[in-house]
This record gives C-alpha cells, structure tokens and sequence, in this order.
C-alpha cells in the first residue's frame, strides 16, 4: 500500500511540474495598477440610525453656506433644530465615526439627549465666510441699516434664507424650526429673531454674545479682556482656523509683561492683520460702534415674534452679561407672558450642555445639566415645535447655597427691577463688613499701592492660554480666592459669621468711594462666601472663599462710558457699576467678605495709571504704581447694595 501511494505522488508531481512549464507565465501588474486603493469609498449605512445629507443652501445674494442635516431613521413630520456657527459643521456633527446620531453629536453645542430623545432633524451650518461657507467673515456682522455694514445681507437674513430652504426641501419635516445655539452660536438665535421667518417658531439663545464692551467677550466696563487675544487671530486670520496663534512661553502672564501693552502684543503677533483687532484697538470706549451692535438694545426695538428661552450661567467667564441683558430688554414686550422665559444655571460657559454635578470644586449635589434639559429645555422645546403641553416656569433658576432648582414668576426676586428694595452693605474700618452704616463718623480710608509691575492675577500663576480641557479657565470664576487675599494690595473687608441664611437674588451695585495718586484706576470688587474654617465631610472647603459676584471697571469711564477723561488726583471720587447677577444663599456659620484691588492680570489688560489717550498703545514709562485709598467711613462710606430678599 506504501509504496502505491509514493508512486502516485511521484506521478501527480510529473504532471503538476509539466503544466506549470508549459502554462503561460503571470503578467506583471502595470504601475497603474498596482494600488490597494478604490477609486471611490463607501461606507454602508443601511444599518445607520440616522441618514447624513449636506446641502450648499442659496441665500439671496448668492453666496452658498454649507449646512449638515442628519435626519432621523424612519423621521415623518418631524421638527428642525437648527444651529449656525463659526466652529465648524462638519466637525460639529462628526465627534464619533458611528452609525449612532448620539455618537456623532457628542460634544460642543450639541444637547444630545434633547436631540436625539426628541427625534428632532439636526441642522449645523456654518455661517457666512467661515468653513465649508461661501462669503467673506466679519465678526458678529452689523445687521443691514447700520453704517458698518455697506451691503444688503446679515446674520438675520441668512437665518431666514436658510429656514426657507429647509422647510421646502426636508421632506420628513413638520415645517417648523427651532434654533438654539451657545455663546457665538447663541449670538445666532438672537438675530434669527429680527424679521424671522415665519416657520421659525422657538429660539434658545444660551450664553450669547451680546454686548462686547459693556461685559461679553471683549471688555467688561472698558477693561479688555486680553485672555482671548488668541481667539481673535485664530477665528478671523483663516476661513477654517488653520493658523494658530503662537504664545512665546507657556505662562502668558509673561508674555504680556514681556509684550508691556495689549496692543504691543497684538502687534508682536501679527493681529494687526485681521480686521476686528483693528476695529477694537480704534474703539477702546463705548463710542457708537459698539453701542449701535449692543443686541439686547437692538432687540428692545423689535417687535416681539418669537417665543424665547434665554439660558444664562451664572458663573460664566465669557459672556456673563448677555442673558440678563437681553431679558431686561424683552421681558417688558412680553404682555402675554407666554414669550420670555429665563434660565439662571450654576454653571460655567455653555455647561448646560455638559455634566452639572459641579463647577470647578462647588458641588451642586445633583446634576443640575441633566435635570435642567430634562425638565426645562426638552418640554419646552417640544410644546413649540410638537405642541405638546409644558409645565415650565417664567423663569428657571438654581439657587446655591441650598443648591436646588426654583420656579420663579420673575427675575430678580430682589434689589433693582424688584418689589424688594435692596439693603446696603458697608466697607467699614478695619477690615469689618456690615449692614449699619458709620453715621457721624469722621471720614476714614482703607489704603494700599497698586503697581502695574506687580498685577494681581486672576488665578495662580503659571496662567494657561484659555481653554476647555480643565478647570483652569472655564470655571475660574468659583476658584479659592485665598490665592490674593493676603496680598498687600487686596485689600479685604469681612462680616460677621451668620447666624441665620441671608438671601441674594438680583444684581449687586457697587457704590465705591475712592481716590487714586495717579489719573487713571480700574477698580476690581468681588462679592464673596467664606466657608467656615472648619466643614465636615469635606474638609477641603474649609475656609473656601467662594466668589459669587466679581466685576472690573475702568476709571476714565466714570463720567461716560462713551469717552475717557482723566481722573483728578487725590480726590476721592464716585464710581457706580453692576456686579453680575446672583442667587445664593449665605448660609449659618459663613460669613460675607468684599475684596477691592486695582489689577486682574493677565484676564485684563494693566491700567497705566497715569492717563494717556488709548491704553492699547500705552508706553513703558507710562506704567506708575499709585497710592489707592477707599472710603470706609464717612459721609462718603463705600457699600454694595445687596439684592436681600425679604
């Protein structure tokens, strides 16, 4: 049987070796050939939840803006949220490679669980001049009738070309649209408004771009707010943000000590080429350039169209100002009162979208995020775009201290705007704070040096380039402020320990009396919550100095905010002006402290302290320390008025 079976091998291998001889031999491939690669990729969505379209939509002048719309599988009659931006709608609506719509919208400016739970179509398009858009870009372009802009299309007509596109050629929708956007994005919803479209039947503007000058992204009572000078550059200098600007050390506190000035920086880098910085370095006052783009005053104007959910965070460091802005602008055309409705969150910069359980290291000992989208935005959204009944309140907002959601009839409860009149809060000698005033008392001051060579900071240095990877920039605003507090010039007054809860809710006025050695100040007051020095469970908050209200504002403002006069040495002097909004609770065993100081750097760019026309382009020699003194008893005894409640 072996020696068969070898026999045949032998035989089978003969005949193999004789084909293989005379078979003709294999082509190589040619050089055309040789790839690995399809002429074109596909990849299969049949089992996809959602179906991806781009459409390059018409507006009136011509101009083409690239807009992703991701619909639903098996979507009938179902509404559109729409969102326009500057940050890119490819990248937007692409967070995750997935077949998954939640996946692929997880990340900025997307409230997932709304969206996806809501079955809503998805609508991202970038606006004019940015990304895959056609058209030329200018920062939060000037509506049509202002003389900055010469031509016959803004923001607010390509919203209503764009809705009118989608109505017509969305076959699964029900014809209504909803807009909702966040900070530049929420600037969006707030124009949408100014003759909108009839279709357009709800807008969200969270956290919005509203006022640049008087307390949004680029200066706050006149201080700039050189942290985004980054920002500037990279979002004008290129259609999609592809040229980065280049910090020369990792601390920017020494790059703009380096540079010496704002402006001095902004040359060194190269800002000089796009054309906002030019606008802003030219318009360092609250002259008619930034007035006539204010858009809580622009709207006060309008009638009112369509219903509003205004979302505002309480510890925003970006655009702080803009939602109670434009709700004090609204609220009084809203005589239905099913119109204007408000949010007040716990929050940092757009955290409504993100989780909520904290900010920075204040627990809210809840989800406050989930809670509020859940409860708030969803049902909202739903009952104008779905005509599903709600249960929402005029107006949404968190209390901290007790940390718990309110259903409020109107905001403020306290304090300007308010049945309750507020109650005065007094610097007094010796460090002390409280409610009762030094009448008759001989005038006294509270004294320290600010010196520009010395700036406080705005947070322990080395200070980031401002980002959202941590903590360090977007919830700065809740940071220890045990950091400066001993510093020499910060100066501190601190009240008793409570012995009952005392109640904020509206907006802190500060009323300063002060005077300055030199013909220029800034003036920075912060409203603060100390934590007792002792607290259980968490030991780490002991002694915590919470901030609950902190503004900055420049001197040469005093008289008029639209143009810079010097101020007179030595002479004590009035300044008034709003710390942000507030609700909280002061609770038993904290005590209520104000700290004043004259620099927040490098947030803010350094007042010379001497006068010089435009402080963008100040001198070295400019820079003097001055002798700052605070009226702390007196006819002339500072105070903040608190919003107390009853």
């Amino acid at each position: 049987m072996t020696t068969h079976r070898i026999a045949l091998s032998a035989v089978l291998t003969i005949a193999l070796l004789a084909a293989s001889a005379s078979a003709p031999a294999a082509k190589p491939p040619r050089p055309a050939d040789y790839n690995d690669t399809p002429a074109t990729a596909t990849v299969p969505t049949a089992d996809w939840g959602y179906t991806r379209r781009t459409a390059e939509i018409p507006m009136r002048d011509g101009v083409t803006l690239h807009t992703v719309i991701l619909v639903p599988k098996g979507a009938a009659g179902a509404p559109i949220l729409l969102t326009r931006t500057p940050y890119d709608a490819n990248g937007m609506t692409s967070r995750g490679h997935s077949g998954n719509l939640a996946a692929v919208l997880d990340g900025y400016d997307n409230a997932v669980d709304t969206i996806v739970d809501g079955g809503y179509i998805r609508v991202v398009q970038d606006i004019r001049g940015k990304y895959g858009s056609k058209g030329t870009y200018v920062m939060n372009r000037p509506l049509v009738g202002n003389p900055l802009n010469p031509t016959k299309v803004d923001d607010s007509t390509d919203a209503y070309d764009t809705i009118d596109w989608l109505v017509k050629h969305t076959p699964e929708s029900n014809g209504k649209v909803g807009i909702i956007g966040i900070s530049y994005d929420g600037y969006e919803p707030l124009v949408a408004t100014i003759n909108p479209h009839p279709a357009l039947k709800v807008s969200v503007p969270m956290n919005p771009m509203v006022d640049g000058w008087r307390g949004d992204d680029w200066f706050h009572n006149g201080a700039f707010r050189q942290a985004g000078i980054d920002y500037i550059f990279e979002q004008e200098a290129t259609r999609d943000n592809s040229v980065n600007f280049a910090w020369s050390s990792y601390d920017t506190y020494d790059n703009f000590m380096r540079a010496g000035s704002a402006g001095e920086l902004g040359r060194q880098h190269g800002l000089d080429q796009v054309g906002f910085w030019r606008q802003i370095t030219a318009h360092p006052a609250y002259d008619s350039f930034w007035q006539s783009q204010a858009m809580d005053k622009i709207l006060a104007g309008q009638p009112l169209k369509v219903p509003m959910m205004i979302v505002g965070s309480l510890w925003d460091a970006e655009d702080i100002y803009g939602a109670p802005a434009v709700y004090r602008a609204l609220k009084p055309k809203d005589m239905t009162g099913d119109q204007v409705y408000l949010t007040l969150g716990p929050w940092y910069h757009g955290q409504g979208i993100d989780q909520g359980r904290n900010t920075g290291a204040i627990q809210w000992d809840q989800d406050t995020s989930k809670a509020w989208r859940r409860d708030v935005l969803a049902p909202f959204l739903a009952h104008y775009l779905k005509g599903t009944p709600m249960d929402v309140a005029p107006v949404t907002a968190f209390q901290s201290g007790t940390n718990r959601w309110q259903r409020l009839a109107r905001w403020p409860t306290a304090g300007e705007g308010s049945a309750s009149p507020s109650r005065n809060l007094y610097l007094a000698p010796d460090g002390a704070l409280g409610f009762v005033p030094a009448t008759g008392a001989p005038a006294q001051t509270a004294d320290y040096t600010s010196d520009p060579a010395h700036p406080v900071t705005y947070v322990p240095r080395p200070t980031r380039a401002s980002g959202y990877d941590d903590d360090h920039w977007k919830a700065w605003l809740t940071s220890d402020q045990r950091n400066v507090a001993t510093r020499p010039d910060v100066v501190s007054f601190t009240g008793p320990v409570l012995t009952a809860p005392l109640t904020i809710a509206g907006t802190p006025v500060v009323h300063l009396t002060a005077s300055t050695s030199g013909t220029d100040s800034d003036w920075v007051i912060k409203l603060i919550d100390v934590y007792p020095d002792e607290v259980a469970g968490d030991r780490a908050m002991s002694g915590y100095q919470l901030p609950i209200a902190m503004d900055i504002f420049r001197g040469r403002y005093r008289q008029s905010l639209a143009e810079a006069r010097p101020l007179t040495p030595d002479t004590p002097l009035g300044y008034r002006f709003d710390l942000p909004q507030a609700n909280h609770v002061f609770l038993p065993g904290h005590r209520i402290m104000v700290q004043v100081q004259s620099s927040w750097f490098p947030l803010y760019d350094r007042n010379p302290q001497s006068f010089v026309p435009n402080i963008f382009f100040a001198k070295p020699a400019d820079y003097i320390a001055a002798r700052q003194k605070i009226m702390v008893a007196g006819p002339q005894q500072s105070f903040i008025e608190l919003p107390v409640t009853p």
